[in-house]
């Protein structure tokens, strides 16, 4: 593909923490323990996979740099961030290192912990509504952004659920037996949701940027529910690869390579996907999905490499 998708991540590192420093208050801000908290948990050093995948959707889509793809990709690390704050916590997953540091709630406590994700999904939010959009164009992303991060009551995507449906279903099937059905629809909604909500949104916003050029009917390679429809397959495709290589990575890697506690999943009887299907099945079925990502995109040419490159680069990172 001739991609360089090391400087494609590298960029997006940099344009996604840039808009964060801009969007979230300073520590000196009052009250400090919430900002700092805020601020740990954010800038503790995430790979930003999520607004990167939207701000290459959104330039697939409308062929150049759209305007605010850093803000919606400033929101979904917010999200992501609130997730992994909140996931962490003694009541959830109960662990004290994520992306190599301590967890929210190990530095600043419990209460602040729970406020600082609270936070986080809400300036999220405030983020999406202050994008330079249409109005049409916002509403589309944050009905796509809350349906996707909820418990998927009232959506008419195809995924089984949203986010927060799917951390309900893993805290539930603690202790069980895992099968095929229950691991697949958990990974589907609880890491899928938010990917293809990233790629969607972008997607969205490059359509909008798009369509309000002149001549954008010549450039627009398919029709707009055509183009997500792609985006939503490849999305889907690539969440589900992606959450397949965490699992794999959970019991083949130390803590130190990936940043948090290793060996959790199976500690914790979580349904994963070797779990069910073993290690070799697992990386069968990781490559399988992402050939069917990028079948999804296939007509969409040369435009769409950035993206087919970076869901390659999430079946072979190694933390």
């Amino acid at each position: 593909m001739n991609v360089d998708v090391q400087q494609i991540l590298k960029n997006g590192v940099v344009v996604t923490d840039a808009a964060l420093e801009r969007l979230l208050p300073s520590a000196n801000t009052l009250p400090h323990s919430i900002h700092r908290a805020m601020r740990h948990s954010t800038f503790a050093g995430g790979k930003r996979l999520r607004p990167i995948l939207a701000m290459e959707a959104a330039k697939m889509v409308a062929g150049r740099e759209v305007p605010g793809a850093d803000e919606l990709g400033a929101a979904l690390e917010m999200v992501h961030t609130y997730s992994l704050i909140h996931d962490d916590l003694p009541a959830l997953d109960n662990d004290d290192l994520r992306r190599g540091m301590p967890t929210c709630h190990v530095a600043f406590g419990e209460a602040i912990a729970i406020l600082a994700g609270d936070a986080l999904q809400t300036l999220a939010f405030q983020t999406l509504s202050q994008i330079a959009a249409q109005p049409a164009t916002l509403i589309d992303i944050i009905r796509e952004f809350s349906f996707a991060i909820g418990t998927g009551v009232g959506m008419d995507t195809g995924l089984p659920s949203g986010m927060i449906g799917g951390q309900v279903m893993d805290i539930e099937g603690e202790g069980q037996k895992p099968t095929a059905e229950l691991v697949e629809r958990i990974h589907r909604a609880k890491t899928g949701a938010l990917i293809t909500t990233s790629i969607v949104c972008g997607g969205i916003l490059g359509l909008g940027d798009l369509l309000a050029q002149p001549d954008s009917s010549a450039t627009l390679a398919a029709s707009p529910k055509d183009v997500i429809a792609a985006l939503r397959s490849f999305g889907e495709n690539a969440g589900l690869a992606f959450q397949i290589v965490d699992d794999i990575l959970d019991v083949t890697q130390s803590s130190e390579q990936l940043g948090k506690t290793a060996g959790k999943d199976t500690a914790s009887d979580k349904a994963t996907w070797p779990a069910v299907y073993g290690l070799e099945q697992s990386e069968k079925d990781a490559a399988s999905y992402i050939a069917d990502a990028f079948a999804a995109l296939e007509p969409y040419g040369q435009s769409a490499a950035p993206l087919k490159a970076l869901a390659q680069y999430l079946v072979e990172r190694k933390h």
